[in-house]
Order: structure tokens, then C-alpha cells, then sequence
């Protein structure tokens, strides 16, 4: 028997016996559901002759209260209820709430608005937080050069930028045979053959090289980036950390932008230099054009700012890409849910803000003839 019925000073009693845990599922299920009411009234609830429950347990007695309440007992408890009984409860309150708070938030535009004002200012300062402690520690470490940690930052140059060389020398290669091919289809056209070298210099020195290598980095280190910190958050290892007296922005934030700040720059120099060579072979294979002719015409047509019109990008897109997978990794909270949220929020992010970066300057180029 797992529920006994008795009378204390005139109200029923419902004392609980036994092991309510998932084993006893059927037991318990029967028992709940065959008990005899005695009611209407205040009844109590009894915990003393439990032997032990689990959550599955404190489910059952959520039916049994339930129950009880619909043939209009009100129940209480004799002394206080049994610890994964007050968690049930007060998860069903919460989901409750929550349930009964959305539809009015629904129904209110203003509402909504507010909700969305409160988030965006939140979200405003614990970014310029964010930064502000990253540029604090980044200014501690230009004061006393141990605190910019470079073993890790050199570990940090290797992962996003030697081991990246492969897919950023091929892609970019490749996307520049599809812009010569492309040009050459359209200018054979015209007897202008010989303007795919122009074409291919200067979209790839200026524009795809830097942009094209940013947006294989967000994808690759980016979502490294908010996916290992937010491993570590899950973790509370970087909590760990704060108790340790260490600061986590120095630790795990600095050295990977700092890393990243110097690969991108030389990862857009290689794929600069695979661009350009995979130009070169379509346009000797498809136009004739010679090796040395097509170096000779890519001389021509280069400006003495067309090169680092697209380097000095990089050190920005890299900055940026950094700081997002950071930052969105520091965000994880809760559940493993949670961390693919903010790796793919990370990622998005990132790519936008470079695009967005690259936009500006264009514009910026376009204002000062550069």
C-alpha cells in the first residue's frame, strides 16, 4: 500500500508510504487513481512514511493533489513537502506563468516593443562591457607583455591560420578560374581578351581575396571560437576560472583575436597569390594568354594601393570575426541547445558584419580616390 487514508482532529489524512520512485510507475499510477476521497474539505497531506522519491514520484503527487482539489479538497501538507515535490511544483508554476504571461505579450504591440527595448539596451551593455574588459586587458597586457599570453596566441595563429592554408589557397583559386572563365566568355565577345587579366587582378586583389578568405575564417575558427568557450561555459570552467582570480577576457578572449589579427592578414596574401594564379592558368588555357604576358598586363593594371586596398581589410574582418565567436561563447548558458544557438548566431554574425565592414569600405576607398 502506498497511500494510507486516516483522520487527524476531524480532517483526513493522506499519508504517503513507501518508495515512490519510476520503478513503481503501475503501483503508484493505481494508487493515485483508486485512493478513496474523503472530502469535501481541508485534508493533509503526509510525508513521514516515505521511504524515498524521485521526480517521478513528485509527479504522482501533483495527480494526487490534482485529484484531490477537483473533488474539492483543498490539500495541504503535514509539515514541510518532500524536496523533489517543492522542485515539481515550482517548475509547474514557472511554466505556468510563462504560458499565461506570452499570449498577453502577444496580444500587446506595446508590450512587445517594450520587451524588445529592454533586450536591445541589455544586449548594448554587455557588449560595450565586453569590450571594455577586452581593451583593459588588452592594455595590461601592452604594459606587462606576459599578459598578452603568447604561447597561446602563437597556438592560436596556427590553428586559424597554417592549418586553414589548404582550403583558402583552394577556394580561392578556384573562385578565380570561375571569374576568369566567366569574363573571358563574356569579353571574347568584344576582342577584349586580353582585359580578363585586369578583371582578375584587381576583383581578387581588392575585393575576393581579403573577403573570400574573412568568410572561410568566420565559418572555421568564428564557430571554433563560440563553440569552445561555450563548452567551457557549460563546463563552469570558465567560472572556474573567475574563482581562481583569473581573468577569463585575458585568457581565452585576447590570445584568439590577437591570433586571428595576424593569420588573416597572411592568410589573404596566399589566397592574393592562388587568385592570381588561378587566373593565370585559365587564361592560358583558354585565351593563350602566356604566363609572363599575363604578369606583364597584371603590372599594368595594378595601382600602387590596389594590394593593400585589400590587406588592410583583413586586421578589421579579423577583429571582428573574433570578438563575435567570443562573445557569443561567453552567452552559453543552460544547455547544449543553447550552445549550437549562439555557435550558428556567431557565425551569421560575423559574416554580416564583415560584408557590412567591407561596404564601408568600399565607400571610404571610393570617398579618398584610393
Amino acid at each position: 500500500m502506498l497511500i494510507e487514508l486516516d483522520r487527524r482532529e476531524g480532517k483526513p489524512v493522506y499519508r504517503l508510504l513507501g518508495a515512490w520512485r519510476a520503478a513503481s510507475v503501475r503501483e503508484l499510477d493505481e494508487a493515485v487513481t483508486t485512493v478513496r476521497i474523503d472530502g469535501p474539505g481541508p485534508a493533509l497531506l503526509d510525508a513521514s512514511g516515505l521511504e524515498s522519491i524521485d521526480l517521478t514520484g513528485a509527479h504522482f503527487v501533483e495527480r494526487l493533489s490534482e485529484r484531490l482539489r477537483a473533488a474539492g479538497v483543498d490539500p495541504g501538507w503535514e509539515g514541510s513537502p518532500p524536496e523533489s515535490v517543492a522542485f515539481e511544483r515550482a517548475t509547474l508554476s514557472a511554466d505556468q506563468a510563462k504560458e499565461e504571461a506570452e499570449p498577453a505579450a502577444q496580444r500587446s504591440v506595446l508590450a512587445v516593443l517594450g520587451m524588445w527595448t529592454v533586450d536591445s539596451v541589455a544586449a548594448t551593455r554587455n557588449a560595450l562591457a565586453f569590450l571594455g574588459s577586452l581593451t583593459v586587458a588588452f592594455l595590461r597586457g601592452l604594459r606587462v607583455p606576459r599578459h598578452l599570453r603568447i604561447p597561446s596566441v602563437v597556438r592560436h595563429v596556427s590553428e586559424s591560420g597554417l592549418q586553414a592554408v589548404p582550403i583558402v589557397a583552394l577556394i580561392a583559386f578556384l573562385i578565380s578560374v570561375i571569374v576568369a572563365y566567366i569574363g573571358a566568355q563574356e569579353l571574347q565577345q568584344f576582342g577584349g581578351q586580353v582585359f580578363v587579366v585586369d578583371l582578375v587582378a584587381l576583383s581578387v586583389l581588392r575585393e575576393l581575396g581579403v573577403l573570400l578568405t574573412a568568410i572561410i575564417v568566420a565559418g572555421r575558427s568564428g564557430s571554433a571560437y563560440a563553440a569552445e568557450i561555450g563548452v567551457m561555459q557549460l563546463n563552469e570552467e570558465v567560472d572556474a576560472l573567475g574563482a581562481m582570480g583569473v581573468n577569463a577576457v585575458e585568457v581565452l578572449v585576447l590570445p584568439r583575436v590577437i591570433g586571428l589579427v595576424i593569420a588573416l592578414p597572411l592568410l589573404t596574401v596566399i589566397a592574393d597569390a592562388m587568385g592570381l594564379a588561378g587566373g593565370a592558368v585559365l587564361s592560358w588555357l583558354v585565351l593563350g594568354i602566356p604566363f609572363n604576358q599575363f604578369a606583364i598586363r597584371t603590372q599594368e593594371a595594378l595601382a600602387t594601393t590596389t594590394f593593400w586596398a585589400g590587406l588592410l581589410k583583413a586586421p578589421v574582418f579579423a577583429a571582428l570575426i573574433a570578438l563575435v565567436g567570443t562573445y557569443r561563447g561567453l552567452q552559453v548558458h543552460g544547455s547544449s541547445r543553447e550552445l549550437g544557438r549562439r555557435t550558428t548566431q556567431a557565425v551569421v554574425e560575423s559574416i554580416f558584419l564583415v560584408l557590412l565592414a567591407d561596404a564601408i569600405f568600399a565607400v571610404v576607398y571610393w570617398q579618398i580616390d584610393f
